[in-house]
């Protein structure tokens, strides 16, 4: 999976870090980050964080090797 955070659109509602906490964290501003190795957990609340994101900061595409 990919999954990309527009850090200019995040305002750092913390829903994808209640969702997907094995994933998403926040940084020290309070906005959204990726925890070393989010990308490869597998979470299968990976969408859904995205989802619950409230201005669609969060991006996940699969990746095509």
């Amino acid at each position: 999976m990919h999954i990309d955070i527009d850090k200019d659109v995040c305002i750092g509602a913390g829903q994808c870090a209640l969702t997907a906490p094995d994933v998403f964290t926040q940084d020290d501003d309070g906005y959204s980050t990726l925890l070393p190795g989010g990308e490869d957990s597998g979470s299968p609340l990976l969408r859904e964080a995205a989802r619950a994101c409230p201005v669609s900061a969060i991006t996940v595409s699969e990746t095509v090797s």
